[in-house]
């Protein structure tokens, strides 16, 4: 009978170190997860902090279409053209549009009709630089736009 009662305990003390070790393991597994998700939050607020733009020269190209120059005037680059949206506001039927990025002119999209005299970093807009950036609208009569990069640093402007 001793034997047995020595083999049980054995067992619940193996079995207790086994989920001591497991509960162990999930805590410090848990707790690489979280510090690695507040190191990207702090990049990714850094990153934002240092994007600024401005936008000039805004001018109508006919009734529905525009364009305007974009100035870095922040620390970072500003590369990531795909996830940059232009949000217009439409007089003539009250609505806001988006319009996504497009390497091509084409109605409902916005793309960008000049580079600058940069020829090294020809697809990012780094600080000091400039862009001429053209908007075919759906609209008959824009009034309003804004532009929007991806990480949610924005400018805007009225159309005359």
């Amino acid at each position: 009978m001793a034997v047995a009662d020595l083999i049980g305990a054995a067992v619940g003390v193996i079995l207790l170190v086994i989920v001591a070790y497991m509960l162990v393991g999930g805590v410090i597994s848990t707790a690489q997860i979280v510090t690695s998700a507040q190191k990207s939050a702090t990049l990714l607020e850094e990153n934002q902090l240092k994007t600024d733009f401005s936008i000039t020269n805004v001018t109508m190209i006919d009734s529905s279409d525009f364009s305007f120059t974009i100035n870095n005037t922040g620390n970072e680059p500003i590369s990531d053209f795909t996830h940059m949206d232009v949000i217009a506001y439409d007089r003539s039927s009250n609505a806001y549009s988006l319009y996504p990025y497009s390497m091509s002119a084409s109605t409902g999209k916005w793309t960008i009709v000049s580079q600058g005299n940069d020829l090294i970093h020809q697809s990012e807009l780094y600080p000091g630089n400039s862009y001429i950036i053209e908007v075919m609208t759906t609209g008959l009569s824009p009034y309003w736009f804004q532009i929007t990069t991806g990480n949610g640093v924005y400018a805007s402007a009225f159309l005359q």
